[in-house]
C-alpha cells in the first residue's frame, strides 16, 4: 500500500504551507499528491504551481467535477497537464451533489452515472486523438446539432498530441452502482469514508464493474484504489479525534440536502444513522458545535486513523488488508515526516 497527500482544497484563502508540504511529500518518498475542488479554489491550477516544484511524484485530482468544465475542456488540461509533468498527472473526475451541481454550475443533476459514462468516453476520445471527435449522447453533443446551432461547428481533434493516450482516469464514487461505474470504465477509484469493515462489500462491488469491463482497458490488477483517510497522531485519542470531527460532521450534516446526501449514506452503511440522524439535525438547525460534538469516537475510529502512535499502528494492519492501493493521508502537513514514519 502506497502513500499520498491529500492537499483538499481551499477555505478562505490559499492553505498555508501546502508547497512546502507538497515538495516535503516528495522528498519523503511519497508515491502522490492530490488536489480537489468544491465551489471556492479549483482543482487543477494548484496541482500545477505545487507540482512544478516536483519531478517524480505523481500529480492528481481528486475531485475535478465533471460539472465545472466540459469533457473536451478536461482532456485539454489533462493533456497539458501531461506534458508538463512529464508523464505524471492523474485525471480524478466525480459528479459531486445536486447542490453544488444546480446551485453553483447551473446545470441539471439527474442521471449522474449516465452522464460520467458519456463524458470519460469523450475525454477517452480525445487522449486517443484517432480521429475528429464527435459524440451523439443525451448529455454531450458533438458538434453541437445545427438544428440548435448556427450549423457551423464541426467535429475536431485535438492539435496537442498527449504524451500518453492512455492518462488514468479515476473516479470519485460512494453509492455501489457508482462504484461498479468506476470499475467497470476508468482506471482507479477514488472513496470517500473507507473503512476497513466495509472491504468485503466495496470488493463485490468492483467486481460487479470489473464483470463488465471493456476490451482494451489496463488489466484489473492495474486498478487502482486510492482513499483519502485522515490522520492525527495524538497522544490523546479524544483531542485527536476532535480534529476529524469537523469534517465528518460537515460531510454528514452539510454536504448536501436532506434525504439527498449521499456522504452521509456511506456512513449510514457503516451503521452509523442514528448518529447522522442528529448530526444532520444540528447541522441544519446552524448548530455546527453541536453537530460535530455528535460525532461517535467509533466512527471517527472506522474511518480514520487517529490516537497516539501504538493504537494507530495496532490498526494499520485491517487497513492493510483492504483493497486500498494508495493511503492518501489527510494531515497537518508539518506532520508528514512522522507519518511516513509510522505509516511505513
Amino acid at each position: 500500500m502506497r502513500l499520498g497527500y491529500h492537499t483538499g482544497y481551499w477555505s478562505a484563502g490559499p492553505p498555508v504551507g501546502a508547497q512546502q508540504a507538497v515538495i516535503a511529500a516528495e522528498q519523503l518518498g511519497f508515491d502522490s499528491v492530490w488536489t480537489a475542488e468544491a465551489y471556492g479554489s479549483d482543482a487543477l491550477t494548484p496541482l500545477a504551481w505545487w507540482g512544478s516544484r516536483t519531478s517524480r511524484i505523481r500529480l492528481g485530482t481528486a475531485i475535478a467535477q465533471i460539472s465545472a468544465r466540459t469533457p473536451t475542456a478536461a482532456a485539454m488540461a489533462a493533456i497539458t497537464l501531461d506534458h508538463l509533468s512529464g508523464g505524471r498527472f492523474t485525471l480524478g473526475l466525480g459528479v459531486s451533489g445536486p447542490q453544488v451541481v444546480e446551485g453553483w454550475y447551473g446545470q441539471p443533476y439527474p442521471r449522474p452515472l449516465a452522464r460520467t459514462r458519456e463524458y470519460v468516453a469523450i475525454v477517452r476520445d480525445v487522449l486517443r486523438r484517432e480521429a475528429p471527435v464527435a459524440y451523439d449522447g443525451a448529455f454531450y453533443r458533438l458538434p453541437l446539432p445545427a438544428t440548435e446551432s448556427s450549423g457551423l461547428g464541426k467535429a475536431l481533434r485535438s492539435t496537442v498530441h498527449p504524451l500518453r493516450a492512455d492518462l488514468p482516469i479515476h473516479l470519485a464514487a460512494e453509492g455501489p452502482k457508482n462504484v461498479a461505474l468506476a470499475a467497470e470504465i476508468s482506471d482507479g477509484w477514488l472513496p470517500m469514508f473507507y473503512s476497513p469493515r466495509m472491504d468485503a462489500s466495496y470488493r463485490e462491488m468492483m467486481a460487479d464493474g470489473f464483470a463488465q469491463r471493456g476490451a482494451g482497458a489496463r488489466s484489473i490488477e492495474e486498478f487502482e484504489v486510492t482513499a483519502t483517510v485522515p490522520v492525527v497522531v495524538d497522544d490523546d485519542i479524544e483531542r485527536a479525534a476532535d480534529v476529524v470531527r469537523p469534517f465528518i460532521a460537515l460531510y454528514a450534516g452539510g454536504m448536501g440536502a436532506k434525504g439527498a446526501n449521499f456522504h452521509r449514506n456511506v456512513l449510514d452503511r457503516l451503521g452509523y444513522s442514528d448518529a447522522c440522524d442528529e448530526i444532520q439535525a444540528h447541522y441544519l438547525a446552524g448548530d455546527r458545535a453541536r453537530a460535530t460534538a455528535a460525532v461517535p469516537l467509533e466512527l471517527v475510529q472506522d474511518v480514520a486513523l487517529v490516537g497516539p502512535p501504538h493504537e494507530i499502528r495496532s490498526r494499520l494492519p485491517a487497513w492493510e488488508a483492504t483493497a486500498i492501493t494508495t493511503m492518501l493521508v489527510q494531515a497537518d502537513p508539518r506532520t508528514l515526516p512522522v507519518l511516513r514514519e509510522l505509516l511505513g
